[in-house]
């Protein structure tokens, strides 16, 4: 179809695009331009949580219980699978709304005609019918017909597989989902939504699914404890039926011993704590695409920035205008003003354009008709433009060198320009080259200084920054000169390098890939880089074995961004870029990542903290019942105790996701080299505590044999929640920072529970207030004693 039919078949207009009124009646037609997703009814989700492994043991152990008419044990582990049931649903759902709320914050936009205006709207509002600008980086938002421009070249690999980029132009049709490698064009909606070609549009918010370290160590510390508890179980079981006991008891209340022991609900608590983090992220604009990804930046130690927008404020001003082969000041910024589209937005454009207005050439400007334009691109580093008035020329502006190159300049002219651009890259100036074609033969006009001003908060946020152990390095396409400049008034320091120089040494072979990979590090930033180059930093610092984060704007960042192991789109990003990186910022500037460093860090000690309760705790139960039962052939508390005590710890766990904590000042990573023997270390100072206890109730106290179950049982909720107080810290249990008053609530709440339940005799043996009050002090002195354990255990594996 030609461009009239297209405006004909789809009832709308490139001057004007679609009406407001227009549109809105489109969208209750056709819907919103989205993929509905398949939602499991919540019933069918809640009803999934008594169908596996773990819900399999509870039930087992409940049908054994029934069948041994021991009903209070059969009712009480019926409420233990209700409540885990309902935990992990209630965990998932506030997981999920996490995501639904981070989808919101990533929608992609698209900038549309309507009313005749151009404006930026959320692309799920897109309607057949609308008229849309494209153009490098986008993701494409729906299924578009190309009606004005000259061409775009697209990347569809994530939709066919096809690795090679494809060119398109007007009258070709290009899908949801492809990728603007180059080019700009305009074109009107085909169709949205469902009625899309491929039905969908690229997801910019996943789930991780990938094994992340986060992952292998949830596999690790999972099986950690599930060999030592089928081991151990195993044994007691082996042992227990060589002495006669019923074989369905004896199994019952290994299966209910298991479901204690068995750190089940570990990945649902951890993944909770990621979630409200990445909440937390949200709410000071860092956009989390992946959850794992909150661990990977706790961890970062090498921090690769963009200058402009993110160091700088990405407001760039025109300097004093170097006018040269006779031209004047205001030739320059005229056939520069041509090469510049204000609708794009473009910070360099809009500079020119500004200075335009200063110098009142905008009416003369008016008068020029543009013929063709090309965009810039990133390769080639220029913009041109064919331009008709009394005559037809083109104009061009772009990198200097580039620029020269193009009019075949004599080496005076070049030593000239390459003196000016020295001159001005001292000053912190970044130059501009402008071009006119005239004669067949192109004219080298002047250059254009422009000068971006770091940010008034960048030098304390990169200072920050170095606090918290992260070297940060500044990453720019600028010259040495003014690469140089700019890091020393943040305070970056001054060793910077051309990392296109150094790369192109290493092609050579003037340089070994170890001498490559030094120079790298210690550089305190690299110019003259083009996107391709970020690559190999990022690749260059992890053989090093930097964990490093790589902050980028543009499609071609895409694969550094990917390749980094955290990859960080900054604010005005392509959607190309948010949709490779990790977290997506959405405020300017670099105080966001000091803030998302922060929260990372606070998040991951939760996650340590938590992960080093749980195998104490594990230790402690499992080891203290083992060695009665084998030892002294006792039962030192019931099944329906153990139950009663996997419900109680279940509610101050979930409280840690929301626990006060104060941030590593160095990167962090999971070692559980270190962690596994301390939490071993204050189990095992938990066993000795129970079997003392277990002595001083049968010798000194000559209480019953339920009694001192009962005593046993309220010693392991009560200095169970102690160790939760314990584990917690790095630092004294009495030092800040101190339990966050949900987590304070939940512990009492559930231990005045537990005491009542001892005092009483509800369900269990009552022992009044004397023994519950002496069970209280006895497990804050061992608190206390678990405290002195850890903060010995922390200074010899070095975690404090």
């Amino acid at each position: 179809m030609d461009v009239k039919k297209i405006e004909e078949e789809f009832k709308t207009s490139l001057k004007t695009g679609l009406s407001t009124k227009e549109a809105e009646e489109r969208l209750k037609i056709y819907g919103y331009n989205e993929i509905p997703e398949k939602k499991i009814h919540p019933i069918i989700k809640f009803l999934s949580y008594f169908w596996n492994p773990i819900a399999w043991m509870i039930e087992i152990a409940a049908i054994l219980s029934a069948i041994i008419k021991h009903w209070v044990d059969f009712i009480i582990i019926l409420i233990l699978l209700i409540v885990n049931g309902v935990v992990g649903f209630w965990e998932e759902y506030k997981a999920e709304n996490v995501i639904e709320y981070l989808k919101q914050k990533m929608a992609l936009n698209a900038r549309v005609l309507r009313d005749g205006e151009w404006k930026i709207i959320p692309a799920k509002e897109l309607v057949p019918g609308d008229v849309v600008r494209l153009r490098i980086g986008d993701i494409v938002p729906a299924d578009i017909i190309l009606v004005e421009g000259d061409y775009l070249v697209v990347d569809e690999s994530a939709l066919t597989g096809e690795s090679l980029p494809v060119e398109k132009k007007v009258g070709d049709v290009i899908y949801s989902g492809s990728i603007v490698k180059k080019g700009e064009i305009t074109g009107v909606v085909k169709a949205t939504g469902l009625n899309t070609y491929f039905g969908k549009t690229v997801k910019l918010v996943e789930k991780a699914e990938t094994v992340s370290t986060y992952q292998k160590m949830i596999i690790k510390v999972g099986d950690y404890l599930i060999i030592l508890a089928v081991i151990l179980i195993s044994i007691m079981v082996v042992v227990e039926l060589f002495r006669g006991a019923s074989l369905i008891e004896t199994i019952q209340f290994a299966l209910v011993l298991a479901v204690a022991a068995i750190p089940a609900a570990m990945p649902a608590v951890l993944s909770i704590t990621m979630a409200i983090g990445a909440l937390n992220l949200a709410k000071k604009d860092a956009v989390v695409k992946k959850l794992v990804a909150i661990e990977e930046l706790a961890g970062v130690d090498v921090l690769c920035s963009d200058k402009t927008g993110t160091l700088t404020k990405n407001q760039l001003v025109c300097g004093d205008i170097v006018a040269l082969n006779n031209f004047s000041k205001e030739d320059v910024v005229l056939f520069a003003a041509l090469a510049s589209r204000e609708e794009d937005a473009d910070a360099i454009d809009m500079a020119i354009l500004n200075e335009a207005k200063k110098l009142n050439l905008i009416e003369k400007i008016k008068k020029y008709k543009i013929k063709k334009f090309i965009p810039f691109d990133p390769v080639i580093k220029r913009t041109e433009a064919e331009v008709v008035n009394d005559e037809e020329f083109k104009v061009s502006k772009g990198a200097p060198q580039v620029i020269l190159d193009l009019c075949d300049a004599d080496d005076k002219l070049r030593d000239e320009v390459n003196k000016i651009v020295d001159e001005l890259a001292g000053n912190g100036y970044r130059a501009l080259g402008v071009a006119v074609y005239k004669n067949n033969k192109w004219h080298f006009a002047g250059i254009i200084p422009l000068y971006d001003p770091p940010r008034e908060d960048a030098p304390l946020a990169v200072k920050k920054i170095k606090e918290f152990g992260v070297n940060i390095k500044m990453v720019t396409g600028d010259h040495i000169a003014i690469a140089k400049n700019i890091a020393r008034m943040l305070g970056i320091g001054d060793k910077i390098i051309s990392i296109s120089e150094l790369i192109n040494k290493l092609k050579r072979g003037e340089i070994k890939e170890a001498k490559f990979d030094d120079l790298v590090e210690e550089a305190d930033g690299f110019a003259e880089v083009f996107p391709e180059h970020k690559y190999e930093i990022v690749n260059s610092l992890q053989r090093r074995n930097h964990i490093v984060a790589m902050t980028g704007d543009g499609v071609n960042d895409a694969p550094a961004l990917k390749k980094a192991n955290c990859g960080i789109a900054v604010s005005n990003a392509t959607d190309a870029a948010r949709a490779a990186a990790d977290i997506v910022l959405l405020s300017p500037g670099i105080s966001v990542v000091v803030d998302a460093i922060q929260e990372a860090r606070r998040i991951f000690e939760r996650m340590e903290n938590y992960v080093i309760y749980r195998i104490t705790e594990t230790i402690r139960v499992l080891f203290f019942m083992e060695l009665s039962i084998l030892l002294l052939g006792f039962y030192p508390i019931t099944a329906i105790m153990i139950v009663l005590l996997a419900i109680l710890n279940d509610i101050p766990i979930l409280t840690i996701a929301y626990d006060n904590v104060i941030e590593a000042k160095q990167p962090v990573k999971w070692e559980l080299n270190k962690i596994l023997p301390v939490s071993t270390a204050l189990g095992l100072t938990g066993v000795c505590s129970s079997f003392l206890l277990l002595y001083i109730g049968d010798f000194y106290l000559n209480l019953s044999l339920d009694m001192i179950r009962t005593l046993i049982f309220l010693k392991l909720i009560v200095a169970g929640h102690s160790t939760l107080l314990v584990a917690r810290s790095k630092d004294r249990l009495w030092k800040k920072p101190y339990p966050s008053l949900l987590m304070l609530l939940a512990v009492l709440t559930t231990d005045i529970i537990g005491t009542i339940l001892a005092v009483y005799g509800i369900l269990i043996e009552p022992i009044g207030w004397k023994l519950a009050l002496f069970v209280w002090i006895y497990a804050i002195i061992w608190m206390f004693i678990n405290d002195e354990v850890k903060i010995l255990m922390f200074k010899k594996y070095r975690i404090m």
